[in-house]
C-alpha cells in the first residue's frame, strides 16, 4: 500500500482481458490497487462486458476495445462511469500515448505492434509480452526503445527468467543462453498421431494456463520458435547462442551459459505472476501469492533435445535468425494466418509449419527492413502467399 498522500503509480496495461492481462491486474490489485496504481487505459477485443468490469473496479481513465465494431457495446456498458471510450486501431494508439510511465504490452498478435512502439517511442517501460514487436521488428522496436529512453522488461517466463540472471557486468563471458520447452502436450506423439489432433487437444498445455491461440503456438512449438527471435534481440546475441531444451516439468524457466562452464538458472512454479510482478516492480521483487517450490515433493527434473522432425517450427526460427531483415515478419504472418486455419478447421496441425516454410521460401529475397512500413508490408505479403496455399 501506498502512504497516505503518496502519490499513485501511473500504468497502462494493453490487452488487459487476456491471460496475461488479467494476471497483470491481479498482481496490481494485490500490491495495493488502485491505493497504489493508477490505471491510465485498458485495452481488449471483443470481451466487452470483461473490459468494463476491470475499467470501472480499477478507476481507468480510458477503455478501448480494438474492434470498431464492438464500439457502441463498450460506451454503453460504461455510460455514466466517467470512463472515456475509444476503439480500433487509432483507440489503441491513444491508448498507448496516455501518460502511463509503464506499459503492459500483451496484445496478441501484430496488432499489438504500433501501439506498444508509440509507447517505447515515448519513453515509457515496456513490459513486453507481445512476441511480434521483437519477432517481426526486432531491430527497429529494439531502436525505438532505446532513443525513448525506457526499460524494455521480459514478461515472458523464459525470458524474465534470462532477464533475473544474465549479469550485464559479466557480458564479456556470456557463452549461451538456454530456453526451455515444456515439449506441450505432443511431446511423445508420432506424427501420425500429432496429423488428426483437434484444437480442444492442441489447446491442452500440460503446465501453464494460457489462451487458446499461445496454448496452440505452444503444442506446435512455434511459441518456442518465436522466443527464439525474441531472445536474440533482447539480449543482443548471435543466432547460435540461443539454444532450446525440453524440460516437461517447466519448473527451471531458462538458463544462462558463462565461459567459465557455469550455468545459472532461474527456478520456479509456472505461474506467470511472478514474471509479471517482477517487471513491475523492477529493480525490487514484491510478495507474491504464487505456489512456492517444494523441492522435496519434485520426483525428478527431466531434459531432452528437441525432436526438429515432429517440431519443425525451431529450424524455421533458426532460419529466420540467420536471413534477418524481414524474415522474422514473414515467419509470423504467414505463422498467423496457418494458426487461424487450423482453429477455423481449414488446415490440419501438421499442415502449420509447411505453411510457414513454403511462404518462408516464396518471399525469401524480400529487401531488408529499413522503417516500419516495410515490416508491415511483408507481414501482409506473408499473409496473402499463406493464404493462398490453404
Amino acid at each position: 500500500m501506498t502512504a497516505a498522500g503518496a502519490s499513485r503509480r501511473p500504468i497502462t496495461i494493453l490487452g488487459s482481458t487476456g491471460s496475461i492481462g488479467t494476471n497483470t491486474l491481479d498482481v496490481v490489485e494485490r500490491l495495493g490497487g488502485r491505493e497504489a496504481f493508477e490505471i491510465a487505459a485498458l485495452t481488449g477485443n471483443g470481451n466487452i462486458a470483461l473490459l468494463a468490469e476491470q475499467a470501472v473496479k480499477f478507476g481507468a481513465k480510458l477503455a478501448v476495445t480494438a474492434s470498431d465494431h464492438h464500439y457502441s457495446a463498450l460506451k454503453d456498458a460504461l455510460s455514466g462511469s466517467g470512463i472515456a471510450v475509444a476503439a480500433g486501431k487509432s483507440g489503441l494508439i491513444e491508448a498507448a500515448s496516455m501518460e502511463a510511465g509503464w506499459v503492459m504490452a500483451a496484445i496478441v498478435g501484430t496488432a499489438g505492434l504500433a501501439p506498444t512502439l508509440a509507447a517505447a517511442e515515448r519513453g515509457a517501460d515496456i513490459a513486453l509480452a507481445n512476441k511480434e514487436c521483437l519477432v517481426s521488428a526486432g531491430t527497429l522496436f529494439i531502436e525505438a526503445v532505446r532513443k525513448g529512453g525506457g526499460k524494455l522488461l521480459p514478461v515472458d517466463s523464459e525470458h524474465n527468467a534470462i532477464f533475473q540472471v544474465l549479469d550485464e557486468n559479466q557480458r564479456h563471458a556470456l557463452e549461451r543462453i538456454i530456453l526451455t520447452a515444456s515439449g506441450g502436450p505432443f511431446r511423445t506423439w508420432s506424427l501420425e498421431e500429432m496429423a488428426s489432433v483437434s484444437v480442444a487437444t492442441a489447446r491442452a498445455h500440460p503446465n501453464w494456463s494460457m489462451g487458446l491461440k499461445i496454448s496452440i503456438d505452444s503444442a506446435s512449438m512455434f511459441n518456442k520458435a518465436l522466443e527464439m527471435i525474441e531472445a536474440m534481440h533482447l539480449f543482443r546475441l548471435r543466432p547460435d547462442q540461443v539454444e532450446v531444451i525440453v524440460h516437461p516439468q517447466s519448473v527451471i524457466h531458462s538458463m544462462v551459459g558463462y565461459a567459465d562452464g557455469s550455468v545459472l538458472a532461474q527456478l520456479g512454479s509456472p505461474d506467470m505472476r511472478t514474471a509479471i510482478g517482477y517487471a513491475l516492480s523492477y529493480p525490487a521483487r514484491s510478495d507474491l501469492p504464487v505456489e512456492r517450490l517444494d523441492f522435496t515433493k519434485l520426483a525428478r527434473i527431466d531434459f531432452e533435445a528437441p525432436d526438429p522432425v515432429r517440431f519443425p517450427a525451431l529450424r524455421l526460427a533458426r532460419e529466420a535468425m540467420e536471413a534477418g531483415g524481414v524474415a522474422g515478419a514473414v515467419l509470423n504472418g504467414a505463422k498467423e494466418v496457418a494458426l487461424e486455419a487450423f482453429i477455423e478447421g481449414r488446415a490440419g496441425f501438421l499442415d502449420m509449419p509447411v505453411v510457414v516454410e513454403k511462404t518462408m521460401d516464396k518471399l525469401s529475397s524480400l529487401p531488408d527492413a529499413g522503417s516500419m512500413d516495410d515490416v508491415f508490408a511483408a507481414d501482409e505479403k506473408a499473409r496473402q502467399v499463406a493464404a493462398g496455399l490453404l
